[in-house]
């Protein structure tokens, strides 16, 4: 879907991406940029959407040491 942008920089959202988004008049909207370049519009509702593996970031533990894991890879536990 394209769309033009006007002399004020001013762009029309395709009226099927405010349907998916459910953007209605009044409702505020973010641009984010992404690493390879894409801008993703993404409609602000007070909570910003997280991909999953963004939710995942940090969560890991301590592990195991690499001597555990050599451990179990030979199968000494």
């Amino acid at each position: 879907m394209a769309t033009t942008v006007t002399s004020k920089g001013q762009v029309t959202i395709p009226k099927p991406v405010r349907e998916r988004l459910g953007i209605q008049p009044g409702n505020a909207v973010d641009f984010e940029l992404a690493a390879d370049g894409r801008v993703v519009l993404v409609k602000v509702d007070g909570q910003r959407h997280v991909s999953r593996f963004e939710a995942m970031r940090g969560r890991a533990g301590a592990g195991l040491s690499t001597d555990e894991i050599m451990a179990l890879t030979r199968g000494e536990r």
